[in-house]
């Protein structure tokens, strides 16, 4: 039989400041592409295919504000019309060219719509708005999902370092127990409890490992990057903790977060959708002047004999649509009314939202607590079960135990403190509050 010599090294897991765990996994040198959550966060905002589509419309916005307010200029059009008519009556009376020529300029300004033309200028303005606060809206969408992804690469290391450290130890306390075997001061039954266990450890490991490679192609596809790239994050998992504000927290959300504002924007747009459907019920008053020349002779038609010129004033007043204005305005006010009550809704999920991020931490800062100084009492329980072991005071299955349960107190913290993050990270996302803030407001 081979003989398989072990090195467990046990890094500290507790520094100054925020806890802090161990360092993650290292690759060749040349494979490294480290990167931050800043880094990430910007990555994924220049390569994301929906943002880059988002800002787009923008410039669809932009130009429909552009139309709604040429509709307040006048147009004016240069004509040129050519008619041959085939018999001219003649008898001192003019009645017209045989060969029609009219050229000049005709000029048509919209006076009063009904107020159509206003609503529409609002609305356009307001599309700019929405067009704003849609591209902040999926910026912090974006930025969440890759907090959600680095933080969970550094979970996954971390377990992936807990799951190497217990192998490495079962290993270890294997390899002890079979030269007790073969000198008789051990058990066959501790041998192969011993040696079971480290067959039921390695699948963790592997699944562990797996769970890091998997993370890495999630995370370059969110960086529009091929799934192979090497990727490792520069960062530890760590946190800071806060102190919970539940109705200042409520309050910032309220004022800054996009799909609240989005709802606001939305009632703003369906009031200016009933002004312009009542629009309908309304005079319309147009303004059209031309000036020109007509001729039979196109080479002498700019003469002042041959110029002309008009201007008039027409107004149309409706009677009856058959009730096509009424229905128009009935249907605008009803979806006024679904864009107050969705508004309401919104506001109210987002006092929900609020309160379960701040349960979400006080939770996991509990956890963390209740784990994090049992830590090194569970290492110095290990590091007893295996003297007295040696000392034949303890059994084989105290040092299994003590193993395991240094690595499910491990395991609990790390998953405290991923959950705290998580849970900052659905916070600011609720409140708009960007990790990246001159960015998310970059217009």
């Amino acid at each position: 039989m081979k003989k398989i010599i072990v090195l467990v090294v046990c890094a500290p897991l507790f520094l100054d400041g925020p806890y802090v765990f161990g360092e993650t996994p290292k690759i060749a040198p040349q494979e490294q592409t480290e990167i931050s959550l800043k880094d990430a966060i910007l990555i994924a905002f220049k390569n994301n295919k929906d943002l880059q589509r988002e800002e787009k419309g923008m410039q669809v916005a932009k130009a429909n504000i552009l139309d709604a307010r040429s509709r307040f200029l006048p147009h004016v059009d240069l004509d040129y019309s050519y008619t041959h008519n085939d018999k001219v009556l003649a008898e001192n009376i003019f009645s017209g060219y045989s060969n029609d020529n009219q050229a000049g300029l005709s000029l048509n300004q919209s006076i009063y719509k009904g107020g159509a033309n206003i609503a529409n200028f609002r609305q356009a303005m307001l599309g700019l708005k929405v067009e704003e606060e849609t591209i902040r809206a999926k910026k912090l969408d974006i930025e969440f999902e890759a907090k959600r992804l680095y933080y969970g690469l550094l979970y996954a290391y971390e377990t992936e370092r807990i799951a190497r450290e217990l192998v490495t130890q079962a290993e270890a306390h294997y390899l002890d127990v079979e030269s007790k075997y073969r000198h008789g001061t051990s058990s066959r039954f501790d041998l192969l409890q011993s040696k079971v266990q480290v067959s039921l450890l390695k699948p963790q490991l592997v699944k562990a490992r797996n769970d890091i490679e998997s993370i890495k192609a999630e995370l370059n596809n969110l960086l529009g990057r091929k799934v192979d790239i090497p990727i490792q994050a520069k960062e530890k998992l760590e946190y800071t903790p806060i102190e919970i504000k539940e109705k200042e927290f409520l309050s910032t959300a309220y004022l800054n977060k996009p799909e609240l504002i989005l709802k606001t924007l939305g009632v703003d747009l369906n009031r200016w959708s009933v002004e312009m459907a009542k629009a309908g019920y309304r005079p319309d008053i147009n303004l059209q002047a031309e000036y020109g020349y007509r001729s039979n002779d196109l080479g002498s038609i700019v003469k002042d004999k041959q110029r002309n010129w008009n201007i008039g004033l027409g107004v149309t007043m409706p009677i009856f649509e058959g009730f096509s204005t009424k229905a128009k305005v009935d249907a605008s006010r009803a979806q006024y009314a679904q864009a107050v009550l969705d508004r309401e809704n919104l506001s109210d999920q987002i006092a929900v939202d609020i309160r379960n991020a701040c349960l979400n931490l006080k939770q996991a800062e509990t956890i963390i607590i209740s784990q994090k100084d049992n830590v090194e009492e569970a290492r110095e329980a290990l590091r007893i079960s295996e003297v007295s072991y040696d000392n034949g005071v303890a059994v084989n299955l105290d040092v299994l135990d003590a193993q395991v349960s240094l690595a499910q107190i491990q395991n609990n913290l790390a998953g405290g403190i991923y959950d705290y993050l998580m849970a900052m990270a659905s916070l600011d996302r609720t409140m708009a509050q960007s990790y990246i803030r001159e960015e998310i407001h970059e217009k």
